[in-house]
């Protein structure tokens, strides 16, 4: 039988200089967790997971291990709808008072292209933020990631001849008091936009995209504003952060623009 009670436990000294740590633990375990698929109830993916508390001055250090043992107690069921029991049993195995999770992960969804419908798979790179920091309330991010088409307005007035065009990449994040599908964010983002991306498309699909870019022109601050709105016109988000950057095709720069809101204190008309 193994005796852990014989081994010292040096974690548990007091350290040499007593200073509160912000956040220590472990980063980037590469894990499979399952989603919510709007399509297929659910989804299985491969997450990268970092677990972080806060360390009090009176503890060297922190128990990495155990991040890793809760974690495999959650193997069979992990999922982002459990997240709350698993920041709590942290927070109480590490004696903690606040305890931590980023889930970074790629959500995939089936896409028809706009023309010749065939379809292919397309990944969104997604966040997901957990805090328990011992109020009655845990606080929870989503991040969805969405590439889209933004075409210049500007380039497009003033050319004879076509406007420039470059893929661009919509953030959105919400605090949110009921459920929200990430599908839904996605079509959010893309909506907004000249046109969403695809990764297969044909020649009638191209001629398509192209126009449709051309006929829906929006610079970054368009895409920010129009996302906005319909956020607060949601119930049920409570917060939200909207970026857009814009990987410019004729500068050597990006165009970046951000809004963001908590919807207690801000109305449509704030954006409008």
């Amino acid at each position: 039988m193994d005796d852990q009670s014989a081994i010292p436990d040096i974690q548990m000294e007091q350290p040499r200089h007593k200073i509160d740590v912000d956040a220590v633990g472990v980063k980037d375990i590469i894990y499979p967790i399952e989603v919510e698929d709007r399509e297929n109830k659910r989804q299985n993916t491969v997450a990268k997971i970092s677990m972080l508390v806060e360390l009090p001055d009176h503890f060297r250090g922190t128990h990495m291990s155990r991040f890793i043992e809760i974690l495999h107690c959650y193997q069979q069921e992990f999922s982002l709808v459990n997240i709350d029991k698993l920041l709590h049993q942290i927070k109480q195995e590490l004696q903690a008072a606040k305890a931590e999770i980023i889930i970074n992960f790629p959500y995939f969804m089936k896409k028809a292209a706009p023309v010749s419908k065939v379809k292919s798979i397309m990944d969104y790179p997604c966040v997901f933020y957990g805090i328990d920091n011992g109020t009655e309330q845990q606080d929870f991010i989503l991040e969805v990631n969405v590439p889209v088409i933004t075409l210049c307005p500007c380039s497009k007035e003033i050319s004879e001849r076509g406007a420039h065009n470059q893929r661009a990449v919509v953030k959105i994040q919400v605090r949110y008091r009921e459920f929200i599908w990430i599908e839904e964010l996605i079509e959010l983002a893309e909506a907004n936009s000249s046109s969403p991306v695809y990764s297969l498309l044909k020649r009638s699909d191209e001629k398509y995209i192209t126009e449709h870019a051309y006929d829906h022109p929006c610079f970054v601050e368009d895409v920010v504003r129009s996302v906005s709105v319909k956020l607060l016109e949601d119930e049920r988000v409570t917060w939200f952060k909207v970026e857009c950057e814009s990987f410019e095709s004729i500068h050597n720069h990006s165009a970046y623009a951000v809004i963001e809101r908590d919807r207690r204190s801000a109305k449509v008309e704030d954006i409008k």
